[in-house]
């Protein structure tokens, strides 16, 4: 049974079709990537998972039950959504951030216990946060940022993590250490994770399977190395693209 199930979703906006006859399934423990060009409705797809929005027409099933059924709590247990830009209006410390993982446990007026806490120390021993737990967030580096924010979804305890463009704006070192951490999190947590990415490579090599939009439509879906094929490329970005050593992707 897959973990998630999109069936004939839709989604418009006024009179514009963003997204139309999209249909797949999520296997449980895999991670899988969202790519295609801007405007493709990558990060809509994301929302609609999320029920941040609701499809024109289709259903999304998330653990084989509408995600319209459960409640913004009860979804929350289920689903961590790590956006591309995590700006902040308060200066929150790091810790503080990531203990905003467990309010999908917690009720109103409800403080913090020493479970909870636990939980924050562990998530951010595992994602090399610790040691930023008193410094102020928005004192921090955007890789810094993003692993404390993916601290945050650990905090969770999700099954399902969606990330938008996480590693957008950083630089190489940070992409693959947030790639790293992403990758080691599905293998050692069996979490299912869906990512949107614009970097080729690193989608060919991380991803178990592909999920590639063109035009609000579904061109393939299917293991990375399947669907990151020259061909496939440059049908999706009309460019020339060709795959070499050690899976990096060039274009022209």
């Amino acid at each position: 049974m897959n973990i998630i199930q999109a069936e004939g979703i839709e989604y418009k906006v006024k009179d514009k079709t963003i997204l139309s006859n999209i249909d797949f399934g999520i296997k449980e423990g895999t991670l899988t990537s969202i790519v295609g060009m801007n405007g493709s409705g990558k990060t809509t797809l994301l929302k609609l998972i999320s029920n941040t929005i609701k499809p024109t027409k289709g259903k999304i099933r998330v653990h084989d039950k509408n995600v319209n059924s459960y409640s913004i709590k009860e979804l929350a247990q289920h689903i961590s959504f790590v956006f591309q830009t995590n700006d902040t209006s308060f200066d929150f410390s790091a810790q503080q951030i990531v203990l905003m993982g467990r309010m999908p446990y917690q009720k109103l007026l409800d403080r913090d216990k020493q479970e909870d806490f636990l939980i924050v120390e562990k998530a951010m021993k595992e994602t090399n946060t610790w040691h930023l737990r008193n410094r102020l967030i928005n004192t921090l580096s955007g890789g810094e940022r993003q692993r404390v924010f993916i601290a945050r979804s650990l905090a969770q305890q999700t099954s399902i993590m969606l990330l938008d463009e996480p590693v957008a704006n950083l630089d190489l070192k940070h992409q693959l250490e947030i790639m790293n951490l992403l990758k080691n999190i599905q293998k050692q947590q069996n979490t299912t994770i869906l990512i949107v990415l614009h970097d080729l490579s690193l989608a060919l090599k991380y991803s178990d399977n592909v999920l590639a939009l063109k035009d609000g439509q579904m061109q393939f879906f299917d293991s990375a190395k399947t669907v990151l094929t020259s061909s496939n490329i440059s049908s999706l970005f009309e460019i020339n693209a060709k795959i070499v050593e050690n899976n990096n992707i060039i274009v022209d």
